[in-house]
C-alpha cells in the first residue's frame, strides 16, 4: 500500500526492512514526494510518465518532486498510510496503493490494484503488461497508478529472475 504520492527511482537495498519482498512495491524503493501543488497542471492532472518504465530519467523530469530522506522512505513512501507525513496534502483521493499479480502467462501479466482511503477500497482495476512491449494494454487513466504499478513489476520481474537462479 504505496503512498499515491510516492515516485519510486530504483530499488534500496541498503534501508533494513524485515522482508522486503512483502513490502507494498514488491521491494523497498528510493524515490521522491510528489505532493505539492506544483505537480498538477492547471487541470489538476499530475504530469508523471505514462510509461511503463519506473525508472525513465526523462518520465522522472515531467513531475515536479521533493527528495526525501532513508527515514521517510522507510516508514511513510514506501508504506502509504502516513498520516505523521509532513508532506501529505490534508484533501486527497487515496491514502495507499495496493497491488498483486493476478494472472501471468509468457507473454502477459495482468495486475490488481486497490485505492485505499481511510482503510476501504474506494477504486479497484487490473492493469495488463505486454512483456514483449514492455507496455500497459489496459492501463487507468490515473498516472499515479501506473506509476506505483510499474514499480510493483519490476520489483516482481527482479524477485522472480532471482528464483531462476
Amino acid at each position: 500500500m504505496a503512498c499515491p504520492y510516492f515516485v519510486p527511482r530504483e530499488i534500496v537495498y541498503d534501508i533494513a526492512w524485515p522482508h522486503p519482498a512483502r513490502l507494498p512495491l514488491g521491494a523497498g524503493w528510493t524515490g521522491s514526494c510528489s505532493a505539492f501543488p506544483a505537480a498538477a497542471d492547471s487541470s489538476g492532472t499530475d504530469k508523471s510518465a505514462t510509461d511503463i518504465s519506473a525508472t525513465d530519467s526523462a518520465a522522472a523530469n515531467t513531475l515536479t518532486t521533493s527528495p526525501v530522506d532513508s527515514a521517510r522512505l522507510r516508514d511513510f513512501c514506501n508504506l502509504g498510510y502516513a498520516t505523521a507525513c509532513p508532506n501529505l496534502p490534508p484533501v486527497r483521493d487515496w491514502d495507499a496503493v495496493r497491488f498483486s499479480v493476478a494472472n501471468r502467462t509468457a507473454e502477459k501479466i495482468t495486475l490488481y490494484y486497490v485505492c485505499e482511503k481511510a482503510h476501504a477500497p474506494i477504486a479497484h482495476g487490473t492493469l495488463t503488461c505486454d512483456l514483449a512491449a514492455d507496455t500497459w494494454l489496459d492501463a487507468p487513466a490515473d498516472p499515479r497508478i501506473r506509476r506505483l504499478a510499474a514499480s510493483y513489476l519490476q520489483a516482481y520481474r527482479v524477485r522472480q529472475c532471482s528464483a531462476l537462479i
